[in-house]
């Protein structure tokens, strides 16, 4: 098993363009064991990202892919999302996924400075990281309202849903980090471990009666209730 100190995370480039393949595929496959949606990405859209700069890679020393995460613009750049955060099974659990999401991160906040970063997410681990960093749990009402974004969500599993609740709420969770307007990861962090054992089996909840034409709704409201 490899350490930290053995797994290199950096901007990824145009020589990282071959992992394109790997990475897609690893997301696909990800998604289907969770049994939960996700927006489905093209190699070359992920190669795109990479030759743009806005892509963060990690690999180990001998160049086996390690994990992956990219960033979107959305609304004339006030907006951005660090999506498609991915980690190969055989690193999992190892911390890397909190490593790579911090550099996606600091990448964003360099090349977007304004803008607000916000993600959609069914994991709790993913939120738990995100709230280390500085986001917020947050109703959909405050994510971008370009269209292209939702159009994105067409290729996900949970569409129907998110579009019956007229794109107010759906199975993914928002989180939203805006640098004029904020708490600092450490309340963050502090206000989310008191609540998290709630907020799992509220998120369980959310899961089981995502379909239910008022139960997704309903539970939605606890959470803004519950986290502002």
């Amino acid at each position: 098993m490899y350490n930290q100190q053995q797994i290199i995370i950096r901007v990824a480039d145009h020589i990282d363009t071959h992992y394109a393949k790997r990475i897609t595929d690893e997301m696909e496959a990800s998604a289907k064991a969770r049994g939960t949606g996700i927006a489905k990405r093209s190699p070359e859209y992920v190669a795109q990202k990479m030759l743009e700069g806005k892509a963060v890679i990690a690999l180990t020393h001998t160049g086996e892919w390690v994990g992956f995460c990219y960033i979107e613009e959305w609304s004339h750049g006030k907006f951005v999302a660090n999506s498609g955060l991915i980690v190969a099974p055989e690193f999992r659990k190892s911390g890397v996924a909190k490593q790579i999401k911090q550099r996606i991160f600091n990448l964003s906040r360099e090349k977007y400075p304004d803008a607000k970063i916000f993600g959609l997410t069914t994991g709790l681990a993913v939120m738990k990281i995100n709230s280390e960093l500085g986001y917020e749990p947050v109703t959909y009402s405050e994510l971008t309202d370009d269209e292209d974004f939702w159009a994105g969500c067409k290729s996900c599993i949970n569409y129907d849903i998110l579009m019956s609740k007229e794109r107010k709420n759906c199975m993914c969770t928002a989180m939203l980090f805006d640098p004029k307007d904020h708490y600092t990861p450490k309340e963050t962090k502090e206000d989310f471990e008191k609540k998290s054992k709630l907020y799992e089996r509220l998120l369980r909840f959310k899961q089981l009666f995502g379909k239910n034409k008022n139960g997704n709704g309903k539970l939605s409201a606890l959470f803004s209730v519950f986290f502002h």
